[in-house]
């Protein structure tokens, strides 16, 4: 029954872009680095489509989003079958596109896994669920970091998720860092105390 870290990569990006932080997390993890389903150009994968129809303006598909949420519960529940991981020492850490997964995974299904890492993404309030179960959302905790840099994804939509967050009174740590659309040593230095705090 070891503990999971479910890993959901970005837009354009694949299953061996966050599975590179491996060796830096607790050894005793089962670590599962998911490919999305559409397959994009150069050897990327994206969980949903993005369009990018105007200046600093761009539109999720909303269905496609949604379908991958739906997948990405059946995964876990494949996940469970196969390896009998530990509810209790569950983790999702998703990036950018992925981090916006993790949000809407958490609160649709706030029973199945216990911590998420969300990191230079933000909430997505078209996939929120329509009557949520907040009572649910006690069991589930946040470590939530954005680059104030970011020129992708900008950190206004990360410090309003917050506000989203205390709305739904749910357990949060937000860090910011001097950086763009990525990760920095700081900030998986922060990720990794974050996994091994809730380990214990």
């Amino acid at each position: 029954h070891p503990g999971l870290l479910l890993m959901l990569h970005g837009y354009g990006s694949n299953e061996e872009d966050l599975f590179s932080l491996a060796p830096a997390l607790p050894a005793d993890l089962l670590i599962v680095s998911a490919r999305a389903p559409l397959a994009l150009a150069f050897g990327g994968f994206a969980w949903y489509s993005i369009s990018f129809e105007a200046e600093n303006a761009t539109y999720s598909d909303i269905p496609e989003a949604k379908e991958a949420i739906a997948l990405l519960r059946t995964f876990v529940d494949e996940l469970q079958k196969a390896y009998h991981f530990n509810p209790e020492k569950s983790f999702i850490m998703g990036f950018s596109q992925g981090s916006i997964l993790s949000y809407a995974f958490a609160m649709h299904y706030p029973k199945y896994i216990r911590h998420y890492v969300a990191a230079s993404g933000y909430i997505l309030e078209d996939l929120l669920p329509e009557n949520p179960d907040t009572k649910a959302f006690a069991h589930i905790s946040f470590f939530c970091s954005h680059g104030t840099q970011d020129s992708v994804i900008p950190v206004s939509r990360a410090r309003k998720s917050m506000t989203l967050l205390d709305k739904y009174k749910i357990s949060y740590l937000y860090k910011e860092y001097e950086s763009g659309h990525g990760l920095v040593p700081e900030n998986i230095s922060d990720i990794v105390t974050f996994i091994r705090e809730k380990l214990r």
